[in-house]
């Protein structure tokens, strides 16, 4: 096995898969550090990301691989990726060249605010 394909292994035995074999990936800026968007990974996406420099999901909908940009032209560049304390969520940092979003949008998060109470103390 080389030196790659076992960080590609310890890398997937660490997650920690839900029961459809699959993690969330939380896509953030990696500069500006804003979020741009949720998608999955199984593990061949994962060591796809991780192996490439270029983010791949799992399409639940579809249930296909996609690479990020490969039809829209809306790349995203790997930049760095950490598991989350408990191992059952990837915070995946990017350089996103164009939108994230499949709505045009530079962000899925630029939509509905759900107007939370902001701050200050409960009561």
């Amino acid at each position: 096995m080389t030196d790659e394909e076992n960080v590609e292994t310890e890398s997937a035995a660490a997650v920690r898969w839900n029961e459809d074999g699959l993690v969330p990936v939380v896509v953030q800026q990696w500069d500006s550090l804003e979020v741009l968007m949720l998608a999955w990974m199984d593990e061949e996406a994962l060591r796809r990301t991780l192996t490439t420099g270029r983010a791949t999901y799992w399409s639940r909908s579809r249930r296909e691989y996609w690479r990020k940009g490969d039809t829209s032209g809306h790349v995203q560049h790997v930049r760095g990726a950490r598991l989350d304390c408990d191992g059952d969520t990837v915070l995946l940092a990017v350089d996103q060249v164009g939108v994230a979003c499949h709505t045009g949008t530079r962000t899925c998060f630029d939509s509905t605010d759900l107007h939370p109470r902001v701050g200050g103390e409960a009561g």
